[in-house]
């Protein structure tokens, strides 16, 4: 069997492959990329691979068995981007794709949802095997600000007390290649989330206690929030979108108890404190 990675040069898609790369008796391994480079392993062949060109994708699914189709990170295209490589995979002969979704993506009041919706419709209507891993918040989404609010003096968002559920990426890469490698998992919808849910005062807390550097939470509204980030160096479109998820967390969006996870990779998910830790090293 033959998997291939989309968005394999990514931050999640070079986990995902050094998942797969070191299980014992490895399935032969494809990395799709916009600009296929020199692979690190050589188990692992790369080919060029982007989701806006439709003259790439056929050529690259060829001869591949499971796909592992990590979303767009181009959001506002992400549904036509996602419905071309579904459809090249039914033309390619691609017989299982792992879909990665958002958290509760059915119900989500994220903005992100509504694509993340739409290429699960089209996932249902292709009549391909699927499996749809609706992944929470990453811990580095939060974790990637410990150093500048170790530097400005607080950590900053619009979350209030909202619970986030989060894993790390590696919690979350494990969990793509358990599935990619495992056909029982097709038909099945996961909700993926960490184990123990914090809010961002309970994360100011802890970036104290790491650092030794008193940092409080200032919760601010939305729109303060954005034009913040803004001030930081974001485009004015991004800081709007991580305002408003963060709006939507403080609602529950970025909640879940359900432990899928952590039985899914067969150990707990990675601690607040351990991914502080590792943002402060």
């Amino acid at each position: 069997m033959t998997i291939a990675i989309t968005g394999a040069s990514g931050q999640l898609g070079q986990l995902v492959l050094n998942r797969l790369s070191e299980q014992e008796n490895a399935e032969p391994i494809i990395a799709l990329m916009r600009t296929p480079a020199r692979p690190t392993l050589h188990t692992i062949e790369t080919r060029r691979f982007d989701y806006s060109q439709v003259e790439t994708l056929i050529p690259g699914l060829t001869g591949v068995d499971t796909l592992v189709l990590i979303s767009s990170s181009e959001i506002g295209q992400r549904v036509t981007q996602h419905r071309n490589v579904i459809a090249a995979a039914q033309s390619a002969g691609v017989k299982r794709i792992i879909y990665t979704s958002v958290l509760h993506a059915d119900v989500s009041a994220l903005s992100l949802a509504d694509e993340h919706r739409a290429t699960e419709a089209a996932l249902q209507a292709s009549g391909l095997s699927f499996t749809t891993l609706r992944n929470g918040w990453y811990s580095e989404n939060y974790t990637a600000s410990v150093k500048p609010a170790l530097d400005g003096g607080a950590f900053i968002g619009s979350a209030g007390k909202g619970l986030i559920s989060s894993a790390s990426r590696a919690d979350y890469a494990e969990a793509l290649a358990i599935t990619a490698t495992d056909s029982h998992h097709s038909g099945r919808i996961y909700e993926l989330a960490g184990d123990t849910a914090w809010t961002l005062a309970e994360l100011a807390a802890e970036i104290s206690l790491q650092s030794g550097k008193q940092i409080p939470y200032l919760d601010l509204p939305a729109n303060e929030y954005a034009q913040a980030l803004i001030k930081f160096g974001l485009p004015d479109g991004l800081a709007a979108a991580i305002a408003s998820w963060d709006n939507a967390a403080s609602r529950g969006a970025l909640f879940d108890d359900g432990h899928q996870l952590s039985a899914l990779i067969g150990r707990p998910t990675t601690s607040l404190a351990a991914s502080v830790a590792s943002a402060l090293e």
